[in-house]
């Protein structure tokens, strides 16, 4: 007799359902969200027939947290269901809409006894893996944070402090250098930045870690913040000052915070045995290969084929056909941190090779706009990748672009 597991999750406590062929239910129990409850709801599992040869399925609504941690040993398959999809199933059984979390574990526990087969258990990757992808989207969500905070110190700037728009937006990193919070944290008005000497400003470069041209960027500072610029009257002038400086302590913590998972990342990141192929890409980096091992994982058998892998990205079209009516058009359903890894991805590679520059250059001939070639681009570079994992190969120019005299002619 197969027995499966539904389990709805909540904050404080989770309910369970046990299952079996029939549907009829075996068991249901309300454990709490602590070491205890865990243990109650393994001994559950047990005295239904689980064992680590042959351990019951689990469907749950979420892939993360302590209690899908504690499902996951050996070789237990967990089904993350999406909560729109049990809604949809929890409408087949009921008219009347109604709704309470043991229902809903049974629910899940019916999914599987019905659908199974339709639906992907999580992949099976490395705990390395899935560190990585802990810290690949702590970094990714770290630098987000930090542009956000670079985008409302610009604004804020543009209403009463232009001169320092003027002295570092045309800067790489532009507001995000050291420098700039540097100098920004030392006169945060106009007032205070026009009373700086070169002095004054050589030590706030100093402060940010600068080591060369220190003079001749001094008095360029100096020039720039001496400038005639229209002013906020003094006492807004000053309130915004502390706003500024708020935002510029709020900046600076995240900066180091997205350096530091940086580093951490690359650490990791070089650890793992795939990095290698990774890194043989052209346009991949570290960063930018942590980011897609991280979301596609080292689960060999996760994906049945490229094009699966290619569905997932969102990089692959889909068709939408109805009688007389189809439509061919991009994915809306997809691994959004893929696709946005994909598109840089993409871009880098074409100055780093010629193959997929041409690639790109036919599409856009073709008629695609920059987003289509690019996206077109990122789902040849995938399945190719995808190839490259599954061989353990590192990545040829020439074999990868087949006919490669022809992309040669056409770019040059």
């Amino acid at each position: 007799m197969n027995v499966y597991c539904g389990i709805d999750w909540a904050e404080r406590h989770h309910d369970v359902a046990l299952v079996d062929d029939s549907g009829t239910l075996l068991a249901k129990r309300r454990i709490t969200d602590d070491a205890a409850g865990y243990r109650m709801l393994l001994e559950l599992l047990a005295e239904h027939g689980d064992a680590p040869d042959d351990p019951i399925p689990v469907a749950i609504e979420t892939s993360h947290g302590l209690l899908v941690a504690t499902l996951r040993t050996g070789k237990r398959q967990i089904f993350a269901v999406n909560p729109l999809s049990a809604a949809r199933y929890r409408d087949r059984h009921s008219v009347s809409r109604k709704k309470s979390d043991p229902g809903d574990a049974l629910v899940l526990a019916n999914i599987l006894r019905t659908d199974m087969d339709v639906h992907r258990s999580l992949p099976a990757d490395s705990d390395l893996a899935r560190a990585i992808t802990v810290l690949a989207r702590a970094q990714q969500d770290a630098v987000w944070h930090r542009q956000q905070l670079v985008n409302q110190v610009r604004s804020l700037l543009k209403t009463f402090y232009p001169a320092a728009l003027d002295a570092f937006l045309g800067k790489q990193h532009g507001l995000a250098r050291p420098e700039a919070r540097a100098v920004l944290a030392t006169a945060p008005t106009p007032a205070r930045a026009a009373k700086l000497s070169v002095t004054q400003f050589q030590a706030a470069l100093r402060r940010a870690g600068r080591v060369r041209g220190i003079e001749a960027e001094a008095q360029r500072l100096r020039e720039a913040f001496r400038g005639d610029h229209v002013r906020q009257p003094q006492a807004v002038e000053d309130a915004m000052g502390r706003q500024l400086m708020a935002l510029i302590v709020q900046l600076d913590a995240a900066c180091r915070a997205a350096d530091d998972l940086a580093e951490a990342v690359e650490e990791s990141f070089r650890e793992h045995p795939d990095a290698d192929i990774l890194l043989s890409f052209p346009g991949l980096g570290v960063q930018l290969g942590a980011r897609v091992l991280a979301e596609i994982g080292d689960d060999r058998d996760r994906f049945t084929d490229a094009r699966a892998l290619k569905a997932y990205a969102g990089s692959a079209p889909i068709t939408r056909a109805s009688g007389k009516k189809k439509f061919v058009g991009r994915r809306f359903i997809k691994n959004d941190r893929l696709i946005t890894a994909g598109f840089l991805w993409a871009f880098a590679a074409l100055t780093s090779s010629p193959g997929a520059d041409a690639h790109y250059r036919r599409r856009r001939e073709a008629g695609d706009w920059h987003a289509q070639a690019q996206r077109h681009l990122f789902n040849r570079l995938l399945g190719q990748l995808y190839h490259c994992l599954q061989s353990r190969q590192l990545f040829d120019e020439h074999r990868a672009f087949t006919s490669f005299s022809t992309d040669l002619a056409v770019a040059a």
